[in-house]
């Protein structure tokens, strides 16, 4: 039986990022420890419209350390109540390398720019560790304006591969 199989395209940050812009809306962007079930609500929400699964599948003990631990840094984009609307995670454990493991909005925040600020607020604030770069990989089945954005905060395309659906 063959497994299906996708482009996925690997990208790098290698310069220190652009400066985010300023914005006066309600919204604001903090680093948040995020408890188990609040971390797996909002993943299911940014992640389901595009296919997310990697954390559903991992042990909620497992998943529960690694949100505990320094090796994960989470940067959650918050509406004027509280509300979470996004997050950028990165993954730290094998600095001066960093991941950008999963990014995203909720479906009702489409559109209105945060998207892009939330990237660039997160990179600002991780480059102040001193990475040699930031790296992620994406696929065709990310939302379509995944890679774009990317590309315009400074990431630049390093390789691309087929790869195994189920090693997504």
């Amino acid at each position: 039986m063959h497994s299906e199989t996708v482009p996925v395209t690997y990208l790098e940050l290698r310069l220190r990022p652009a400066p985010a812009p300023a914005r006066c809306g309600a919204e604001r962007i903090g680093l948040e420890r995020l408890t188990l079930a609040d971390y797996l609500a909002l993943y299911r929400r940014v992640g389901g419209p595009v296919r997310w699964d990697q954390r559903l599948r991992m042990p909620a003990a497992e998943l529960e350390a690694l949100l505990q631990s320094d090796r994960l840094r989470i940067h959650v984009l918050r509406d004027g109540q509280g509300g979470a609307l996004g997050l950028c995670e990165f993954d730290c454990s094998a600095f001066p390398e960093i991941e950008l493991k999963n990014f995203g909005l909720i479906p009702e925040a489409y559109g209105r720019g945060l998207g892009s600020w939330l990237l660039a607020v997160a990179l600002e604030r991780e480059w102040h560790a001193g990475p040699t770069r930031v790296w992620l990989h994406t696929d065709s089945w990310d939302h379509p304006a995944a890679r774009p954005l990317y590309e315009r905060a400074g990431f630049r395309v390093y390789d691309v591969r087929l790869e195994a659906v189920d090693d997504l």
